[in-house]
């Protein structure tokens, strides 16, 4: 190990990334595994501004995943978890429906419902009249399921007085540009605050949370080893009529589409398989993700989503477009053929102490969690510094 100098400033752990993934782990390491000394790091003048907030705002309940059979179970246990820890956050006050189409659909109704029972997620059939806003010709069933949005800025709150109450330093409108092995400590990342000034961290524990960014570091940063792909996506914001305001719908699976409450906006999202991804390409270190969103020009697409999804629901072409939301999303290569969304955890055995996250729907916190609870995590106090410095001298 290398020498841990005492008279630097030393930190146990910096993560990297205030989104919800960053902001949670820095809590569960100060409360639940006694880190003292954390420092997150984020870009942004405040936090989960990024792909925690530029999305659709969905606690999944797994019926969104029927090629996938562990993300549909991991869905099914983590959500009451959710519910549970986050209740000011999770919206349950509307009526959420699935329906399968009879054309294109990679699953029937009855097998959507054979795998609904399989996973223990609730259904039943929707009443006449909600069964009414769709067209019968081209869906074959339609569901009331149980499933629930959140609140992106309540679970912003959360986090802020969380990492307060944790001790946990908070350093916005910072970017780290490298991790690397220290001289006087096992990691250093290099900050930089500005100005073109640039601060070096001292630490033993570096979570790489950056999402879209995880590969984007220079030093002797090795990136991560699953491939990933890049997306920009346009998220639409719509107005419903009253006819739609209190439903959440998905048409499945396929090319498809869904709206769901907007918490945060008091709107709802509408978001189209086909019209949804704007651009992609895989994902490697030097093509900056977040730099290539703000070039993009941002053209919405939703005058074709309403065409196509209107067919299905006639009372959607009655929706206004207030806004759409641009974001860069990130998906695991191996996944793209099932839908799977699992988290990516990777320990980076050419940098000890060093790990990068990423998870592809929000309940997936858990399951990060729980992967922390089995690595060793230890605390280093100022006697147990000098400790080090001593052994390692």
């Amino acid at each position: 190990m290398p020498y841990f100098d005492p008279n630097v400033c030393n930190e146990d752990a910096v993560i990297i990334g205030g989104g919800f993934y960053g902001a949670a782990i820095a809590v569960y390491l100060a409360k639940q595994r006694g880190l003292k000394r954390i420092v997150l790091v984020e870009r942004e003048p405040a936090l989960l501004m990024r792909a925690s907030y530029n999305n659709q705002a969905r606690v999944h309940n797994g019926y969104h995943y029927p090629r996938s059979f562990t993300t549909a179970y991991r869905s099914r246990v983590n959500l009451p978890k959710f519910v549970r820890d986050w209740p000011l956050a999770v919206k349950k006050d509307f009526t959420k429906l699935y329906a399968i189409s009879r054309r294109n659909s990679k699953v029937t109704a009855k097998q959507f419902e054979r795998f609904c029972r399989q996973i223990g997620a609730d259904i039943k059939p929707a009443d006449p009249s909600l069964k009414d806003l769709f067209e019968s010709r081209l869906i074959e069933d339609v569901y009331l399921v149980e499933e629930h949005a959140f609140d992106t800025t309540q679970l912003a709150s959360w986090a802020t007085r969380e990492l307060k109450d944790a001790g946990v330093q908070v350093r916005y409108q910072t970017r780290a540009s490298a991790i690397s092995k220290g001289e006087r400590s096992p990691l250093k990342v290099v900050l930089e605050c500005g100005h073109g000034e640039a601060e070096i961290l001292n630490c033993r524990y570096v979570f790489n949370c950056t999402y879209s960014g995880l590969n984007q570091f220079k030093g002797d940063f090795p990136g991560v080893n699953t491939g990933l792909k890049q997306e920009i996506t346009e998220m639409a914001l719509m107005r419903m009529p009253p006819s739609l305001e209190g439903l959440g719908v998905t048409v499945m699976d396929g090319p498809f589409f869904s709206m769901m409450p907007f918490p945060a906006r008091g709107l709802h999202t509408l978001s189209h398989v086909r019209y949804t991804p704007h651009l992609n390409w895989s994902d490697e270190q030097g093509i900056d993700p977040y730099e290539k969103l703000r070039h993009y020009e941002r053209n919405t697409r939703v005058d074709r989503m309403l065409r196509d999804v209107g067919r299905y629901m006639p009372e959607v072409l009655k929706a206004k477009h207030v806004d759409s939301l641009f974001e860069v999303k990130t998906v695991l290569v191996k996944n793209e053929g099932d839908d799977g969304r699992p988290i990516l955890f990777e320990k980076h055995a050419e940098l000890p102490g060093c790990y990068s996250v990423l998870g592809g729907k929000i309940d997936n916190i858990y399951d990060v969690l729980e992967t922390l609870e089995a690595e060793e995590i230890i605390s280093v106090d100022d006697q147990d510094i000098s400790k080090l410095g001593a052994l390692n001298v």
